[in-house]
């Protein structure tokens, strides 16, 4: 028979706290052992409301239960809008790393297009967020993403085998005597030029991996050329069979150019001074480029505060905007959640303006 933890807080008199002092509005809240070391990281809209759901779930079956066992204690920060919380939350997270939180990308129908470190670079699809990679999107699908995927690898003969596969490249030839095998089919059907077996130099397999980068960037749409070439080919001589599938391929390739190019629109658009209302009163300006928030003020009111905002904007305006290249792992996070509350809130999306647009309008103000 099992035995149950002890909770490591006074939780009766944690519940009378909670219940006494905490308000039902927005708030960052953490899970703190004796220590003070943080455990958990949440955000509420309604905090006492939130908070008095811990104490009623079921330990052990119940999370919530769980977490409330391991803390000491409950600290929270009250947040002028439910916006400045869910920001607050992701920005606590990233700063503490608690061992009870998971990663912030919720959303199971968004994947990343993603390729790896290492001497022979591998092109994947992944869900998470908090991975050392290179990362486009997010695009919708995972499973049509995979597919167009493989089409990429196939085309330019990359591998798609396990990382831990041992890579031997054909300027290595000296480190082994006899020749070696592919470690699967793909060679033999010319669809990976064999890094693991010293079928290809190391510079050789870096260029395919650089245009399948550029593919991605949307620099070129050259693997789509090539299927296009073959399907007119296979046409040309009768081969019906098999421009239909290059066809299919042309097809999975072009959504995935397509979905890319979405993705990265969308995060551009993502630039602007979003003016929040706040739940109190209490209004924010955020300067939001390129999908993260570089600067937030309490809204400028008089003349003073909107020049120096102004300045502000001036100053971000003037640094190199975000370029076409992989999603900076420190902020795709932050850009996921952009996406989401504008996406779930159009309504915020009235009370947004170029940042152009504003600085221009401030200056005539002025």
């Amino acid at each position: 028979m099992s035995t149950l933890l002890l909770p490591i807080a006074d939780l009766a008199g944690l519940k009378r706290r909670v219940r006494v002092l905490a308000e039902n509005r927005p708030a960052v809240y953490r899970m703190v052992d004796a220590a003070g070391r943080v455990l958990y990281v949440g955000k509420a809209r309604r905090l006492r409301a939130r908070l008095m759901t811990y104490f009623r779930a079921q330990y052990p079956d119940d999370k919530a239960a769980r977490i409330l066992h391991a803390a000491h204690d409950i600290h929270w920060d009250y947040q002028p809008s439910e916006f400045a919380a869910l920001l607050g939350e992701l920005r606590m997270i990233r700063k503490h790393r608690p061992a009870y939180n998971v990663s912030m990308n919720r959303n199971r129908r968004l994947a990343f297009l993603t390729i790896s470190a290492g001497p022979a670079p591998h092109l994947g699809v992944s869900q998470r967020t908090d991975q050392d990679v290179r990362r486009y999107g997010p695009i919708p699908s995972p499973g049509r993403a995979r597919e167009a995927l493989r089409v990429i690898n196939d085309l330019l003969g990359l591998r798609d085998c396990a990382e831990k596969m041992p890579i031997y490249f054909a300027d290595q030839g000296d480190l082994f005597a006899e020749p070696r095998r592919a470690g699967c089919m793909r060679h033999d059907f010319r669809l990976c030029t064999g890094p693991c077996a010293g079928f290809v130099a190391e510079w050789a397999y870096a260029g395919q991996v650089a245009a399948a980068a550029a593919f991605l960037e949307g620099r070129t749409a050259q693997p789509i050329d090539r299927v296009v070439t073959e399907m007119m080919t296979a046409s040309d001589r009768g081969d019906f069979a098999s421009a239909v599938r290059w066809r299919e391929r042309f097809e999975q390739l072009e959504w995935l150019f397509a979905a890319l190019n979405r993705a990265r629109a969308a995060i551009a658009l993502l630039t602007f001074v979003y003016r929040d209302t706040g739940d109190y009163g209490d209004e924010r300006a955020y300067l939001v480029r390129g999908g993260v928030v570089r600067a937030a003020f309490p809204w400028p009111a008089t003349p003073i505060e909107r020049e120096a905002f102004r300045a502000v904007v001036a100053e971000e305006m003037a640094q190199p905007g975000p370029g076409a290249g992989p999603l900076p792992t420190s902020t795709v996070d932050e850009t996921l959640l952009l996406l989401s509350w504008f996406r779930r809130h159009p309504e915020a999306l009235r009370r947004t303006e170029s940042l152009a647009a504003w600085s221009e309008a401030t200056a005539a103000a002025s």
